[in-house]
C-alpha cells in the first residue's frame, strides 16, 4: 500500500493487490482439491448393462397399485409372506436378480418403503423404481 503524505490527509495513490492474489490462489487450490470429493456420488450406483450383451438379466417385477394386492410377476400377493416367498424364490433361481418396484402415484410412501424392506429382507440387493403410467382415456 502506498504511504500517505506526511500531512496525514493525503490520497492513497495505489492499492497493493498482492494479498488479493494470494487469497485467490489459495481459494483456487482449495476448490481444485475438493472438486474430487464433490464429484464422487454419495450413493453408489448400479447402472444397467448395455443391451448388446449376451447375458440376460432376471427381473422380479413388483407392481403396487393404489387399491388391491401387490402383484409379483403378474400374480397377486395377498400378504407379506407371499412377497417374501416370491422374492426368495427369485433369488434362489438367480443370485443377480434385480427387483423393479412400480408404484402408482397415489400409493402411500410407507407402503412402498415396506415392500422395499421386504425385498431387502429376502436378500435382494439390486432394486430399481418405476411408476405406473396414468390410467384412463386421454391421459
Amino acid at each position: 500500500m502506498a504511504a500517505p503524505s506526511p500531512s496525514g490527509n493525503g490520497i492513497i495513490a495505489g492499492i497493493n493487490v498482492t494479498p488479493l492474489v494470494d487469497i485467490t490462489l489459495v481459494l483456487l487450490i482449495i476448490f481444485i482439491v475438493t472438486a474430487k470429493i464433490i464429484v464422487t456420488p454419495a450413493v453408489p450406483l448400479d447402472l444397467p448393462r448395455a443391451s448388446q450383451s449376451e447375458e440376460i438379466q432376471v427381473v422380479l417385477s413388483l407392481i403396487v397399485p393404489t387399491t388391491g394386492p401387490t402383484l409379483i410377476d403378474g400374480q397377486a400377493a395377498p400378504d407379506d409372506d407371499a412377497i417374501l416367498t416370491a422374492a426368495r424364490r427369485a433369488l434362489a433361481r438367480d443370485p443377480e436378480v434385480r427387483a423393479v418396484i412400480n408404484a402408482d402415484g397415489a400409493v402411500p410412501h410407507r407402503r412402498v418403503i415396506h415392500i422395499l424392506d421386504l425385498i431387502k429382507t429376502a436378500g435382494i440387493a439390486r432394486v430399481a423404481f418405476g411408476a405406473l403410467p396414468p390410467e384412463g382415456p386421454g391421459r
